[in-house]
């Protein structure tokens, strides 16, 4: 693994050295990629030039290319030493046929891409949306990125939700390795919408390879916190890593807590169209790897209790002794099911609220037939040049299920009461290792009672 990975950093700074001495940038298009809007006759396409190009366009149809639509394009300097320049073009199919399949492509008089499928977002939420859900893949040993590319190809899945942590780093090498990763996920970002969080490896210059490489709808803007309706869910995501990286401003964790109770507010009223609020961000509340004691055996999880406010005098302001702790939050507002990563693991967890399990009441079969408490689930496995990270032999209370082989996730929104999560291990070719059926038949916060 170690000389693989130094041949891949010694095989970037030859290409960087070259590109830089030559002069010769491609105006061709690459790292092709879509993004839902939360409207279903739109899609948004995103991609990458090494040059600057004379248009930003997108050709489409349904069976020709008897449709167009400019873009923009950006302008991207890197943070990194030699200050690398790459350019960002976004522009938005509209006009689309809910639910229908359409060829499209994109780039200027300078360079065409290749010819890409997808199919439209259906309209209204009584449909069955297929996910594969992720973090932590990187370019070197992404050992579920030859599965997830013939899957999105073959159509087994609708939408790709990645937990952050993406390449290892976006930023290397002056961002030439966030160049090839997004070259990497190409065959699966191309062909359905790839939904994206921010993880602790997007950090460096302030988030900003993240930041302009995705095209996310709403909430900041940028990618940070964001939501989106598709079948009969309401997906948020979220930054875990604004807890963290409080040098870069303590503000945003306040916009971004107040975005999610407006958003939870607003998704709660239409609980009746999108019954299924599952949220996500890459940093987990709950988990049980032994090299990990700042989240998982740590009570004081700052994603889950918030910020301690240091003070009687303040306890008593803010009438507790934290702030920003989103799992009370998410609980307030019936959130069905949180994805995590950062550990490099899967790990599936009994209902959990406040460090106690909470499992079904109504079924001695199914812990997750209308459980009382929100369900999480960490899926980091998909594979990066860190490896693998082990669990505490054990386990803690809330553990139901864990894995260190690599894989990747797939959720299935069958309908307003019906979820099935499956693992695929990638270790043992394909074969799902851990399955549930999650029901719920009522949502919303009346449905937590775990005291």
């Amino acid at each position: 693994m170690l000389v693989r990975a130094i041949s891949q950093r010694l095989l970037l700074l030859l290409g960087l050295a070259i590109s830089l001495t030559s002069g010769q940038l491609s105006p061709q298009p690459e790292q092709v990629h879509l993004s839902v809007t939360n409207d279903p006759t739109q899609m948004v396409v995103t991609w990458v030039t090494q040059s600057p190009t004379n248009g930003t366009s997108v050709d489409y149809g349904t069976n020709r290319f008897d449709r167009s639509a400019s873009g923009i394009q950006e302008k991207f300097v890197d943070g990194g030493s030699a200050k690398r320049v790459i350019y960002i073009h976004r522009a938005v199919m509209s006009g689309l046929r809910p639910g229908q399949r359409y060829v499209y492509r994109v780039g200027s008089e300078l360079g065409w891409s290749d010819v890409f499928l997808f199919t439209a977002t259906k309209s209204g939420s009584d449909w069955p949306a297929r996910f594969a859900v992720y973090g932590d893949m990187g370019n070197t040993n992404g050992k579920s990125i030859p599965f997830l590319q013939k899957e999105a190809q073959s159509g087994d899945f609708d939408m790709v939700l990645h937990v952050g942590d993406f390449a290892y780093n976006m930023d290397t090498n002056n961002a030439l390795v966030g160049d090839e990763f997004m070259r990497q996920v190409e065959p699966i970002a191309a062909y359905v919408p790839y939904m994206t969080c921010p993880g602790n490896h997007e950090s460096a210059y302030n988030f900003s390879n993240y930041r302009r490489r995705f095209s996310m709808p709403g909430g900041d803007g940028e990618g940070s916190f964001f939501s989106f309706d598709y079948g009969p869910v309401h997906v948020i995501s979220f930054s875990s890593e604004f807890y963290y990286y409080l040098d870069y401003g303590w503000k945003q964790a306040v916009y971004q807590f107040q975005w999610l109770e407006e958003d939870l507010q607003r998704a709660n009223q239409n609980r009746a169209n999108r019954p299924w609020i599952i949220a996500m961000a890459h940093r987990p509340m709950y988990c049980s790897n032994s090299d990990d004691p700042q989240h998982c055996t740590n009570a004081d999880n700052l994603i889950r209790t918030g910020f301690p406010v240091g003070s009687k005098q303040r306890s008593r302001i803010f009438g507790s002794d934290y702030i920003l702790g989103v799992e009370q939050l998410f609980y307030r507002y019936g959130v069905d099911l949180i994805f995590g990563a950062h550990e490099h693991s899967y790990e599936r967890m009994w209902p959990v609220y406040n460090q106690k399990v909470c499992n079904s009441t109504t079924s001695s079969d199914n812990p997750y037939d209308n459980p009382p408490a929100p369900v999480h689930v960490i899926t980091g496995s998909a594979g990066c040049v860190e490896g693998e990270d082990p669990f505490i032999p054990a386990g803690l209370p809330w553990s139901a299920f864990r894995s260190d082989d690599y894989g990747y996730t797939r959720m299935t929104v069958a309908n307003a009461t019906h979820l099935m999560l499956e693992q695929v291990s990638v270790d043992k070719g394909g074969q799902v290792i851990d399955s549930i059926v999650y029901v719920r038949n009522k949502h919303g916060s009346s449905a937590f009672n775990c005291v």
